[in-house]
């Protein structure tokens, strides 16, 4: 992607989380073709926040790549239909086997608006288990050259890889702070928008596996299950956000009724 300098802060063309409560606190959204890690523990809502997003931009007309590492399509969409994710109104696409690649992805172009489409992984595994891969790259290249092919064939706006943590165990890194250089670069230079799912330990004393994550992206949404008098709440809050004059407070994260709010206050802290 070649990088151009703004001559106002009005040129930056953003894309909503639509998360009622934020978009406002972030200048309206996150940089469109920027890198956004979207980090936190188990149970922390991650995979639904990073859905929410690409499902309402392809209402819009948007074309979603969603790249599921671990949680297979079935379990997913299970998931989201029971958040009350309406997915009638969208052309899902599903990918679990690649030498159907090609035909999914004509389904794509020739479908009318935006598109979602779902890559299973785990899936794709299973299908060609048979054949022996090397756990330090080629499982990486296979999700890159999904990502660039279906950017070359049909286009493509918003990008989610779930998770992190489930690549790492893919790719087996020898050098991590350089190699994941480089594929951060990778991603900079496909110019679409990018979620990276990242599990994060409770106490959240770091935001990825490596600890370099963080300084790589260009924004960080931190999400976080935080315990109260027994009690406990999902908390949200923008760690950074380059290009963008970002609230940096923490704000209880709810959903109801199919849609996700940010809302000051929540169960008061013992004294």
């Amino acid at each position: 992607m070649e990088e151009k300098l703004i001559s106002s802060k009005n040129d930056i063309k953003r894309i909503r989380t639509y998360i009622e409560g934020l978009d406002e606190q972030i200048q309206g959204g996150v940089p469109e073709n920027s890198i956004t890690l979207i980090c936190g523990s188990s149970g922390s809502m991650k995979s639904s926040v990073s859905f929410n997003i690409a499902y309402h931009e392809v209402l819009k007309g948007k074309k979603a790549l969603y790249i599921s590492l671990e949680q297979s399509w079935y379990s997913l969409l299970n998931h989201m239909t029971n958040l009350d994710f309406n997915l009638s109104k969208i052309n899902l696409v599903v990918i679990s086997d690649l030498s159907e690649f090609n035909q999914k992805i004509q389904k794509v172009k020739s479908g009318k608006g935006g598109a979602f489409v779902i890559t299973d992984i785990g899936a794709i595994r299973k299908e060609i288990k048979a054949v022996k891969i090397s756990p330090s790259s080629d499982w990486l290249n296979v999700v890159k050259n999904v990502v660039k092919k279906m950017k070359q064939a049909s286009g493509c706006d918003i990008l989610i890889i779930d998770s992190l943590s489930a690549l790492y165990v893919l790719s087996n890194f020898t050098h991590p702070r350089t190699e994941l250089f480089y594929i951060f670069e990778f991603l900079r230079d496909l110019d679409l928008t990018c979620f990276l799912v990242s599990e994060t330990p409770r106490d959240g004393s770091r935001y990825g596996e490596f600890g370099v994550e963080d300084f790589l992206v260009d924004g960080v949404i931190r999400l976080q299950l935080v315990e109260r008098q027994r009690k406990v709440t999902r908390e949200i809050s923008v760690v950074k956000m380059r290009a963008t004059a970002c609230n940096v407070d923490v704000f209880s994260l709810e959903f109801e009724n199919g849609k996700f709010k940010a809302l000051y206050g929540g169960q008061p802290a013992l004294i």
